[in-house]
């Protein structure tokens, strides 16, 4: 960009002069069209960062869009980066994984914890039907490093698991009489989730291309553009429903403009898509997402039976407590996640199984780690930090908060062992641990809230996430010795 301005004249862009805004005092026999003439020769001020960045991308959208096609233009971004795949990743989980707590902080701020309550139950349930959009697809991609499935047979599978999610939304807020408030709160996140859930096809195909960095810059600005888009509008207008179809729009809006052309510009152009590969997708993968699905409503479901038992403040206050179990979840994958695809490649490799296991056992030590230090900041510093930052009296909950970290601790494990499950091939053989853990999580939470309320929503969370992390630990030694006596019948 810069040799580009420099080219148009003789001043270097960047330089002293160019910085310099030549004045123009027109001579006296100076006639008005040389005098406007003179004016339109000036410099243009020099664009800050940001500026030249939006006006590049912007240009190249245009260059790409007018020549018809997005997937046949030249990359311009590298591959094979693995310290900015680290950073970039890193920061767009962690930028994703801030836009609940921080819009849930800025809700409580601006209209109070009983609406707060309310757009947490939303956002909940919006992860869900993200989920269910996402199909467990994402870690079956990015270990696809032969491309057996064309990017486009994905991107079709994406987009009809994201239209159903959205219909099923529609059913559920039907089904739950919701009123004309609490509906477009509900509809306004379920879009912005719907959102999240289509993008990650594309950020998978940029980490299938080992772009990864590109997949947590798209990441990091969507989230931005959204929690700004929210809290801006929910200042102004102090209407909770009116946010978040502003927060709705901006998140189409990243869509269209930034995740999707960047995806295929800057990957080489898929084969077409096949029906029988978009079929074989939602087959193949329906176990990792039933499993998934569980999982998460498995977690859940403490809040799904608080909000028929308990005041919409309750919902506040457990996720205000998860929350920063959540952020033990984030840290482990940020370590794991860029390693996919490479956990995949030593894999495939049989001399390196060893290799493997050992990375499998050093991971949960790590998840251990972080579960400790993250249980020692709590009794440190978190309680009066979230007493601030909410406005409620969290020193009541000490104890809960304790137990929400341990929590986040197993529940960090039962994300990695599944992911590596899932490298393995062998994702269908957990569904019954799910169903088990599920059925325990439909009855702790109806016997516990009921009798402890808030607190008994948070045991029987730990408990049932305690028991599927035992089976699962179970379930993943059984599959590691049948695939050693596969490998030699004599082991």
């Amino acid at each position: 960009m810069r040799k580009r301005l420099a080219r148009r004249g003789a001043i270097a862009v960047g330089s002293p002069q160019s910085r310099r805004r030549p004045t123009y005092r027109p001579a006296p026999n100076d006639s008005a069209d040389a005098a406007a003439q003179r004016e339109a020769k000036r410099p243009e001020r020099e664009q800050t960062f940001i500026t030249r960045m939006v006006n590049q991308w912007w240009t190249r959208l245009l260059e790409a869009v007018y020549e018809g096609s997005l997937s046949e233009q030249e990359a311009e971004y590298e591959s094979h980066c693995t310290k900015r795949d680290y950073l970039w990743n890193t920061v767009g989980i962690g930028v994703w994984g801030m836009v609940f707590p921080l819009l849930t902080v800025v809700t409580t701020q601006l209209v109070g914890a009983e609406q707060a309550g309310m757009f947490s139950m939303a956002f909940v349930t919006g992860t869900l039907l993200m989920i269910a959009a996402s199909y467990g697809v994402r870690n079956f991609q990015v270990s696809d490093i032969d491309e057996v499935d064309s990017f486009s047979s994905y991107q079709v599978n994406r987009w009809i698991t994201g239209a159903l999610a959205l219909v099923a939304g529609i059913l559920y807020c039907t089904f739950r009489d919701y009123s004309p408030n609490m509906m477009t709160i509900s509809l306004g996140v379920y879009v912005y989730k719907m959102v999240d859930g289509i993008a990650d096809v594309y950020e998978g195909r940029l980490q299938q291309a080992d772009k990864l960095y590109l997949a947590g810059i798209s990441q990091a600005l969507r989230s931005l553009a959204v929690a700004a888009a929210f809290s801006l509008a929910l200042f102004i207008t102090r209407s909770l429903p009116f946010a978040s179809v502003a927060m709705a729009v901006v998140a189409v809006a990243s869509l269209a403009l930034l995740t999707i052309p960047l995806a295929l510009l800057e990957t080489e152009k898929s084969r077409g898509m096949r029906l029988e590969e978009v079929t074989g997708l939602l087959r193949r993968c329906f176990p990792l997402f039933a499993a998934l699905f569980l999982f998460n409503l498995i977690e859940s479901m403490p809040k799904f039976v608080m909000e028929g038992m308990l005041p919409y403040d309750n919902q506040l206050y457990f996720n205000a407590l998860y929350f920063p179990a959540q952020g033990i979840l984030l840290a482990i994958g940020f370590v794991y996640k860029p390693q996919l695809l490479r956990l995949a490649s030593i894999w495939s490799n049989p001399r390196k199984r060893r290799r493997f296991d050992l990375v499998v056992a050093a991971m949960m030590v790590v998840v251990l780690a972080v579960t400790v230090f993250s249980g020692v900041m709590m009794a440190w510093i978190g309680i009066p930090v979230m007493s601030f930052m909410y406005g409620v009296d969290f020193e009541r909950f000490r104890m809960l908060a304790y137990l929400m970290i341990a929590a986040g601790g197993i529940t960090a494990a039962i994300d990695f062992l599944y992911a590596i499950i899932t490298v393995l091939r062998r994702q269908g053989d957990v569904m019954k641990l799910y169903l088990i853990s599920f059925a325990a999580s439909v009855i702790a939470p109806l016997v516990l809230v009921a009798l402890l309320g808030l607190m008994g929503a948070v045991i029987s969370y730990l408990l049932v996430m305690a028991l599927l992390l035992v089976l699962l630990i179970v379930e993943y030694v059984h599959i590691r010795r049948a695939i050693t006596r596969e490998r030699n019948p004599f082991a």
